[in-house]
């Protein structure tokens, strides 16, 4: 198969023909979704006014496109391509498809920092993504100390993150009932995941945060592809193993916790993501950018089916991918019994 080689610095990446025609298939679906997320509102848009208002035009119409549609796009797009990503670096560190942040816990740890700043402090936006990342990063810590005594790669790792999901899913619950009344419902709504009243003053700072850690996985972007063909011939290749999976550890849980901060935990995308580009590129490990673009795809229209679903009334975004991840995953399951 033909493949395209780009090297720059220190940094070399083997791209398949196959996973650019992918790319940009997938740039194009992105494209004319993110015209329909545009145009969709309690007033229909055609194209034309929308790229009137793009441009700076439209009047009132204008502004509602540019300052309530377009955030709203913007992030499903970027909290999309975040969660896929870290879903990707999970299941290429534990080199199962079930590896995913909610699945091992990372979304409730995060979720559980939050809470704490609802609860015990202002429940600032600052505050809100500090604890949150604090709260994954605990949670990651806790997932990788208690998986040392055996391969930390593997079903060990799984068991042990859904069994701490399953803790602080009764700590979350906890917390909720011993909270004031307006506190807990605000934070029950928040717990669906939901993109609804997204603005430019909500998402700045995370994806000020969020092309950080884009930026950084590009860097390690061919050692953990060289990792996932094996740990022998990764560190025969100057792999440094231990340390390259502690920092991808902390780049998902970043990206993780960041969407979690801002549009509360939303489940299943980091986990069908992956799967759903290893698939279509055909790839042997976890490919990067098509699990992005895969999950900026997902969140992306299920955000539009949650505003269609039971139009004027939006849904919470989390509600729709709940449901497809969940015939994703029955899927899945069927297909790993079939094959045994």
């Amino acid at each position: 198969m033909t493949a395209f080689v780009f090297r720059r610095g220190r940094i070399s990446l083997r791209v398949e023909r196959r996973t650019v025609v992918l790319v940009a298939v997938l740039a194009v679906v992105l494209a004319g979704l993110a015209l329909l997320g545009l145009c969709y509102g309690a007033a229909w848009a055609s194209p034309a006014r929308v790229f009137a208002a793009l441009g700076g035009s439209g009047g009132g119409p204008g502004v509602v496109i540019r300052e309530w549609r377009l955030p709203r796009v913007a992030a499903g797009l970027v909290f999309g391509a975040a969660l896929g990503l870290a879903g990707a670096i999970f299941q290429n560190v534990t080199r199962n498809p079930l590896g995913s942040p909610d699945v091992i816990g990372l979304d409730s740890g995060a979720y559980t920092g939050a809470l704490i700043a609802m609860t015990v402090l202002s429940g600032s936006p600052t505050q809100l993504t500090f604890a949150s990342v604090v709260g994954g990063l605990v949670t990651a810590a806790a997932v990788y100390l208690l998986s040392m005594g055996g391969s930390r790669s593997g079903l060990r790792l799984i068991v042990i993150g859904i069994a701490i999901n399953a803790m602080l899913t009764a700590l979350n619950s906890w917390i909720v009932l011993r909270a004031d009344l307006e506190v807990a419902i605000a934070a029950v709504g928040w717990s669906a995941g939901s993109l609804n009243g997204i603005g430019w003053s909500d998402v700045a700072v995370p994806f000020g945060v969020l092309a950080v850690l884009f930026a950084v996985l590009l860097t390690r972007a061919s050692a953990l592809h060289q990792s996932a063909l094996g740990t022998e011939l990764a560190v025969t290749t100057g792999v440094r193993h231990e340390a390259l999976r502690l920092q991808l550890v902390v780049i998902g849980v970043g990206c993780t916790a960041t969407v979690t901060a801002v549009a509360g935990p939303i489940a299943f995308v980091a986990l069908a993501a992956p799967q759903i580009g290893r698939r279509l590129a055909r790839a042997p490990g976890i490919p990067l950018l098509p699990a992005a673009l895969v999950g900026a795809l997902l969140l992306a229209g299920a955000d539009l089916v949650a505003q269609m679903l039971l139009a004027p009334v939006s849904l919470p975004v989390g509600v729709v991918s709940t449901a497809i991840g969940g015939c994703y995953l029955i899927w899945l399951l069927t297909k790993e019994v079939r094959r045994k």
